[in-house]
């Protein structure tokens, strides 16, 4: 066992390693070259569409609203990532490391909208007249590569029991027994109970639970680094300081920077807002749109809130607590939780509810996800099944030790990016095509929004 275990710790090492962040990240960037560095010019738009949608889109085909669909998205990214993640990439890459996730999510908006763009343009209805799409779609029906769309789904399957359940409830369970002291098999029955209600209901109930949760759950959070911040104003300009300085210091040379600020920075990030990895757009090719773009751009903010904001709460609050003198047990699960408490009574309670919401939405989110993918591999007949099993799943994640599970879910999401990769890379023609059209579309609406305004 201790051989398979190295073995899978190699494979995920390799997986992980520099050649594919630099194939996430280039992907970004080429992405924004080819459209115009839009995620700087349409954010205003797209958030704006994000939470006030159009009348064309509310009239247009599909199973949820635009909101639904991002927060259905943002259920699955915003997770133990945003906490924990965030921790380990302080404590390994150092404070530069949190700038180098901003990098990343600025370049992953792009990639977000491009998977999301491809997504809705190439969905199809299932045979329940609901709405399926994502990568395996637009492999297949874009690139013509059936072989590539099925190794897709069968990846995306099987990482959802990992990334997107086992590993999510573990970490529930230990906080919740550290903090309140509420035993894991106890955590486990009720996490499977509320699961099990909401993702049998199908893609409808996860989208209208997820836009309750999502919004409670951020604001929860980010409130609380708020206060930190605002509490603590002094060390907000120091802690910028020791961010920018820290993410491009060559003190212990070219290579210790790029091996571990750069290199954790640009992982953790990645891993958080899963830009490149597929999984987004399976939630997008649900939502009511008129237009591909409209529905990339809507997405796009799901990249900048799950990392520009969240992330930024949690490495900010990090890099504050480290210069006023907290150094933490050394226990990088639980370093985020010490630092609200270092700064705020209940501090740790605060990060432990938040982890319960965040790992419960990130349940509910890829338990769609997974089951998409599995919906293209052996049909409809494979929905209920694979909903029963997964929810099964959640009190097994409770109570077991999952150290190996951590290493093949990593694997397995590292093994979605790559068919989702190439397939960006070979549409991007389609995306920057779509992209002008909808600009088109947009001058004439704003001519239009302009005349009835002035009549």
């Amino acid at each position: 066992m201790e051989t398979f275990s190295n073995l899978v710790a190699t494979v995920d090492s390799f997986m992980w390693g520099p050649w594919l962040l630099v194939f996430l990240v280039g992907t970004g960037i080429f992405l924004t070259i080819r459209l115009g560095f839009l995620q700087f010019f349409k954010l205003p738009y797209a958030l704006k569409l994000a939470f006030s949608p159009s009348k064309q889109d509310r009239q247009s085909e599909g199973d949820i609203s635009h909101f639904q669909a991002l927060m259905t998205a943002l259920a699955a990214t915003i997770g133990t990532g945003n906490i924990v993640g965030v921790a380990t990439a302080f404590v390994l890459g150092g404070p530069g490391a949190v700038f180098w996730m901003w990098i990343t999510a600025i370049f992953g908006m792009a990639t977000k909208y491009g998977e999301a763009v491809l997504s809705v343009k190439f969905r199809t209805v299932d045979e329940k007249g609901e709405m399926a799409g994502g990568p395996m779609f637009y492999i297949e029906k874009g690139l013509g590569w059936k072989w590539l769309a099925v190794l897709f789904a069968f990846f995306g399957s099987v990482a959802a029991f990992g990334i997107g359940n086992l590993v999510q409830i573990n970490s529930v369970a230990g906080n919740m027994s550290t903090t309140f002291g509420i035993r894991p098999q106890i955590t486990g029955i009720i996490l499977t109970i509320f699961t099990a209600i909401v993702v049998l209901g199908g893609v409808k109930s996860i989208g209208r639970w997820s836009s309750l949760i999502v919004p409670f759950m951020a604001v929860f959070y980010i409130l609380g680094g708020l206060y930190i911040i605002f509490a603590n104003l002094e060390l907000l300009g120091p802690a910028f300081s020791v961010i920018f300085t820290s993410a491009f210091s060559a003190k212990a040379g070219l290579g210790a920077l790029i091996g571990s600020t750069i290199r954790y920075g640009v992982a953790r990030g990645l891993f958080s807002n899963e830009a490149g990895m597929g999984s987004a757009p399976i939630a997008a090719a649900a939502a009511k749109t008129d237009h591909p773009c409209r529905q990339g751009l809507v997405s796009m903010t799901g990249t900048f809130l799950d990392t520009i904001v969240v992330c930024s709460i949690t490495g900010i609050s990090l890099v504050m607590a480290s210069i006023s003198g907290f150094t933490g047990s050394g226990d990088t699960a639980a370093l985020t939780s010490q630092s609200f408490q270092y700064f705020m009574p209940f501090g740790n309670i605060i990060v432990t509810i938040a982890l319960l919401f965040f790992a419960y939405s990130t349940v509910l989110g890829w338990s769609y996800y997974g089951e998409k993918c599995f919906y293209y591999l052996v049909g409809q007949k494979g929905i209920i099944p694979y909903r029963v099993f997964f929810c099964a799943l959640v009190y097994v994640g409770a109570i077991s030790q999952l150290d190996l599970v951590w290493s093949i879910a990593d694997t397995f999401n590292a093994a979605m990016c790559i068919p989702n990769l190439i397939a960006l890379l070979a549409l991007s023609g389609i995306i920057v095509a779509e992209t002008k059209d909808f600009n088109q579309l947009r001058v004439e609406e704003i001519k239009q929004e302009k005349a009835s305004r002035s009549a």
